[in-house]
């Protein structure tokens, strides 16, 4: 995918989208909003969301749209296609045209993660 200068705000990174990744960004967006209390920014030119810390990400790529989460992996349980990986018990969702996650499950990650921040406080600060 060719380097784009970062949308301004969530709004316009979803309207710089179109096809089957602007649908999927557009249903995993308004659930993950309506299942709890989030802040919401474009942050590493994707859309990031937050409390008391770094909580989940949704970003489209040329062929796929990835869902992360950076205490995925401590997730798994619920959704056992999150493949771990990188910093902070990063997993993540990668999900290509066709693919589907029910609302319910995107509700339940997204609760079950701020969750996680709430009790084990900001992710990226925790010192190893």
């Amino acid at each position: 995918m060719k380097k784009a200068v970062a949308a301004a705000n969530p709004e316009a990174y979803v309207e710089g989208l179109g096809g089957w990744q602007r649908e999927c960004i557009e249903a995993l967006r308004n659930t993950v909003r309506t299942a709890t209390t989030l802040d919401e920014v474009i942050k590493w030119g994707h859309l990031v969301y937050s409390a008391n810390g770094p909580v989940l990400l949704i970003r489209a790529e040329e062929k796929r749209v990835l869902f992360g989460f950076w205490r995925g992996q401590r997730l798994r349980e619920i959704e056992p296609r999150l493949k771990p990986g990188g910093k902070y018990e990063m997993a993540t969702l990668e999900l290509r045209e066709g693919d589907s996650i029910d609302a319910r499950i995107v509700r339940r990650l997204a609760r079950e993660a701020v969750a996680l921040n709430r009790t084990l406080g900001d992710p990226t600060q925790i010192v190893r």
